[in-house]
């Protein structure tokens, strides 16, 4: 689906507000020095950048990102990447941490309250619609239509819904709609999912996208600050009370997804554990990959960092630099080392006589000579000791590095650090 061809498109008059405080835990590691939305993806990305990249090819000129959470990479991901955007242009990109603005013991409590803190920001830029994303998810959305459905059916809040099989959807917020999607209940987690009208199999899951009125959801969020006992979270308490007292209506995501012609499915990604980013990484190698990154039509936005090219350089019989269905980023040499299926991150070295299969290297790793990985996810700025094999004994894997029930081995600086100290 192409971008809407709208008269008057209504980004216009919209703010996307991102919410990319969450630490992401379930990435272990990954997490302990940047939040969830400022984990590598891609080569050259972060993950927030989908996000970014949606509302500014939609159409946002207004975005605000509340942080929280090992904010200092993402904050200087967001000053050097997306500071293009020129209050002199009616634009403005604003980063809101969690400042304490309303209380001096108070953090963002929940989703809701992210927004509830930043309320004078919010009404100072007058915009009439205001859309609420979520910061951690890998996506290509047009959310001028899911705006204009906002409008068209007159709904209090719209909410961005997955659809899913049924009797996966028990971990989501599910949405049970009517004939129309106008939602009649809001269900948590349900053991029982209700089914869609049209398709009985399959459930709505909530995707943490909202559209709303500013004004409406100003009053919504006032109100649910005085709600004694409120965990000030848009999916357990707002959603839920507008349902039951207003008009909800679900969006699903296939008619506002962006798909360039080699895209056969809506593709969407909570890439929130190891096992989901290391193969959501290694997708990408595929010939025809389910998300084109080489769609120009809908450009991915990052920081362009100034890099000079990737070099393959020997060319004698085991100590050859090649890659074969493998992402090499600017910045990075492959030095008489063989990579397969593999994704390497700007700036990195591969060398001598070492082989990667179906490695996902972040930025500034060093893989020393005759080392082989498999299977693994490499932090930035890891030094690879010569000759380490990782990914073909399990137990010696599990002893030093962080190995997963699906066989994927992270490896970190202090992981490196512990197995040199005490091999």
């Amino acid at each position: 689906m192409s971008k809407s061809d709208s008269p008057s498109p209504l980004a216009r008059d919209a703010m996307a507000y991102v919410l990319a405080g969450g630490r992401g835990s379930r990435l272990m590691e990954l997490t302990d020095r940047r939040a969830k939305p400022a984990v590598y993806f891609g080569g050259k990305s972060r993950i927030i950048d989908f996000a970014l990249s949606n509302a500014i090819n939609s159409g946002i000129r207004r975005i605000s990102v509340a942080t929280q959470y090992q904010a200092h990479s993402l904050i200087r991901h967001l000053q050097r990447g997306w500071n293009f955007l020129r209050p002199e242009r009616n634009e403005s990109f604003d980063i809101l941490p969690a400042s304490q603005r309303v209380g001096d013991d108070l953090w963002y409590a929940g989703t809701a309250d992210a927004v509830y803190q930043n309320m004078d920001i919010i009404e100072d830029t007058g915009v009439k619609y205001i859309v609420i994303l979520a910061g951690d998810h890998i996506y290509k959305m047009d959310y001028e239509i899911m705006l204009r459905q906002h409008v068209d059916t007159g709904a209090d809040v719209t909410v961005g819904c997955l659809e899913v099989p049924r009797m996966e959807a028990t971990g989501f917020g599910v949405m049970h709609v009517d004939g129309r999607d106008k939602i009649i209940d809001f269900v948590e987690k349900p053991k029982d999912p209700p089914g869609i009208p049209d398709k009985p199999d399959l459930a709505l899951a909530s995707m943490g996208i909202y559209v709303f009125e500013t004004k409406f959801l100003m009053e919504q969020l006032r109100r649910d600050a005085a709600t004694e006992g409120s965990s000030r979270d848009f999916g357990k308490d707002v959603i839920p009370f507008i349902v039951k007292n207003g008009t909800a209506w679900a969006h699903r995501f296939p008619h506002s997804c962006v798909r360039s012609t080699k895209e056969e499915v809506s593709y969407w990604r909570d890439v929130g554990t190891i096992d989901a980013y290391w193969r959501a990484n290694i997708d990408l190698t595929d010939v025809v990959p389910q998300l084109d990154l080489y769609d120009r039509d809908w450009p991915i936005w990052t920081y362009a960092e100034i890099t000079p090219p990737a070099k393959f350089v020997h060319d004698l019989d085991g100590r050859r630099g090649m890659a074969v269905s493998s992402l090499v980023s600017g910045d990075c040499i492959v030095s008489g080392g063989a990579l397969s299926r593999t994704l390497l991150s700007t700036g990195s070295r591969v060398h001598s006589y070492s082989t990667l299969d179906e490695a996902v290297v972040l930025p500034q790793c060093t893989i020393g000579r005759g080392a082989r990985l498999k299977k693994v996810v490499v932090d930035r700025a890891v030094v690879i000791p010569d000759g380490l094999v990782v990914g073909e004994d399990p137990e010696f894997d599990a002893k030093w590095f962080r190995r997963t029930d699906e066989g994927v081995v992270l490896i970190n600086r202090p992981m490196i650090d512990n197995y040199l100290a005490n091999r």
